[in-house]
Formats: structure tokens, sequence, C-alpha cells
């Protein structure tokens, strides 16, 4: 019931709103334009205003901290295992995909494989 009423309702503020613009441009557009500029610079200055009050929260800090020392992690372990860079993994490149298929995945250092008894037979006595 709510979206039957607030359709007309915003349409017809908009059509209003364009007839008061070519309005107000047709009878003075200098002052039309001076309106425009005015507008224009409080918004820049409220955006900057908050962009300033955003960059001072020490939590934004704590959060840039994490992702610079995320981003080095990431790139210290490409760099020890090995794998590829993600610049030079391109979704597009045909050159990219031959190389991956080229290079055979290298198996982790730290595992060991265990031998196992799965050869020889268990001696049963039949029944």
């Amino acid at each position: 019931m709510k979206n039957r009423i607030s359709v007309p309702l915003v349409g017809s503020v908009i059509v209003l709103g364009i007839i008061g613009i070519i309005g107000a441009l047709t009878s003075d557009p200098i002052g039309f334009l001076k309106n425009i500029a005015v507008f224009a610079l409080i918004g820049v200055a409220i955006y900057f205003v908050f962009r300033l009050i955003r960059r001072s929260n020490p939590r934004n800090k704590e959060q840039q901290a994490f992702i610079k020392a995320a981003k080095k992690s990431k790139k210290r372990l490409q760099t020890k295992g090995g794998e590829n860079s993600p610049k030079s993994t391109s979704f597009g490149s045909l050159t990219s995909l031959k190389k991956s298929k080229k290079t055979k995945k290298k198996s982790p250092v730290h595992l060991t494989v265990i031998d196992g008894k799965k050869g020889k037979k268990k001696n049963r006595a039949s029944l």
C-alpha cells in the first residue's frame, strides 16, 4: 500500500522541481548559475569536513595498519611459496593461462609422507 502512494508523490515532486528549475533558468539565468555554484561549494566543503573527520578516527587508522600488514604478509607468502604474483595472472591474456598450465604446484616442505603397512597382509588363521 505504501508503494502505491509514494510513487505518484515522488513523481509529482520531481516534476515540480523540473518546472521550478526551468522557470528559474528562464527568468534569471545568472542568478540560477550563482545558486548552483553556491550549492556546489557548500557540497564540496561538507565533503571535505566529513573526510577529515573520518580520517581522524583511530579505528580507521588501525584498519589501515591491518590492511597494510595483510598485504605485506600476502606478498611474503607468495614469494616464499613460489606462486605467481597477482599482477602476472590476468584473466584475459592467453600467455598467462599457458604459463599457469606449465607450472606445477610445489608440495609444501613441512608435510612428510609416512609409510604405512597397506601393502603388507595380516597373518590370520582361517577358520
